[in-house]
């Protein structure tokens, strides 16, 4: 009976072992074939995108013009992001990679928000950005980039970019997913529908139910 406790016990932990790298290392999964552009057609829902056939796939689903075109600053944040997502860029699909350029006018800000499926490293092309993220210790890690610096953030972290100097900035992301998603940290709290309730953002605030409208109002549509 002992050496049949020990025959099961040795089995467990060979299996085990073979399970922890693969949780430890989860992320997009690995493609399995050349390409699997996606199909934008397509009404079937899987966990990324539908595959082309490789009989209808082009040249132009691996390709995407504009990221020389400053994106539109106008707006309250005076920020913009021109995403090169799977949705954007077809060829993307399954190989767990996007990239967005950033422009911000002068005080523009990235609001503190999160990836939630990827990290994020960002190169600084034009102008001067304070950014940083906080860890799950409430740690800041924060410094002030210049043009040809980098920067990253690491996945599912609370981040933001804000532009510090005395003109326009530009930046470049690159991002470990097709799909990394963003949620901004105000919006999701005081903007979601049906909207979070007024006693959770008080005692989460420490604020009263006017500041909790009030706040509320800026994130109507």
């Amino acid at each position: 009976m002992e050496m049949l406790r020990m025959i099961v016990f040795l089995a467990l932990l060979v299996q085990a072992s073979t399970l922890l790298p693969m949780l430890a290392f989860a992320a997009d999964a690995d493609p399995i074939q050349d390409f699997c552009v996606a199909d934008g057609t397509s009404k079937i829902t899987v966990n990324g995108l539908v595959c082309k056939s490789p009989a209808d796939v082009k040249v132009t689903d691996f390709l995407f013009r504009g990221l020389n075109k400053p994106g539109n600053t106008n707006n309250p944040t005076a920020n913009a992001v021109t995403p090169v997502f799977a949705a954007q860029l077809p060829g993307l699909n399954t190989l767990g990679i996007s990239m967005a350029r950033l422009d911000f006018a002068q005080g523009g800000v990235n609001v503190p928000h999160t990836h939630p499926r990827a990290t994020e490293i960002l190169t600084v092309l034009q102008g001067e950005l304070y950014v940083g993220f906080v860890s799950t210790g409430n740690e800041l890690f924060a410094a002030t980039l210049y043009a040809g610096d980098v920067f990253v953030f690491p996945k599912g972290l609370v981040h933001f970019q804000l532009n510090v100097g005395k003109g326009a900035a530009v930046a470049i992301a690159g991002l470990s997913s097709q799909n990394p998603g963003v949620q901004q940290v105000g919006r999701a709290l005081f903007g979601s529908s049906p909207p979070v309730g007024d006693e959770v953002l008080e005692k989460a605030f420490g604020i009263n139910q006017k500041a909790v409208q009030h706040i509320r109002n800026n994130f109507k549509a």
